[in-house]
């Protein structure tokens, strides 16, 4: 949205807000300091770092499911393995980029 859209009104409204946010140090000191928590979850998961074991285990997990799907054709194994499979392919890459990273 840009200031020309804007009315006098609506642009002197924000002008009062940007100056009562100005100060705010506190609010200043932490948006500067900005880092996601461990409680946020694109923190959690940028820093997951699976082991072999877990890759190994999801990867037999996914097989097991993927041919007990094939064999039986029942929709709730098939979602199984369909939500599995993802999860194991991530936890892989994930592993070898870090076997990769020297």
């Amino acid at each position: 949205m840009t200031a020309d859209r804007l009315t006098a009104h609506e642009r002197r409204v924000l002008a009062e807000l940007e100056r009562e946010l100005r100060r705010d140090r506190g609010l200043d000191r932490r948006m500067r300091t900005f880092r996601p928590g461990p409680r946020s979850l694109p923190g959690r998961v940028a820093a997951y770092r699976p082991r072999g074991r877990t890759v190994a285990l999801l990867f037999a997990v996914s097989v097991t499911l993927m041919v007990s799907g094939i064999v039986t054709s029942e929709p709730v194994v098939i979602w199984a393995f369909a939500v599995v499979w993802p999860v194991t392919l991530c936890a892989a890459f994930r592993l070898l980029c870090r076997w990769t990273e020297g």
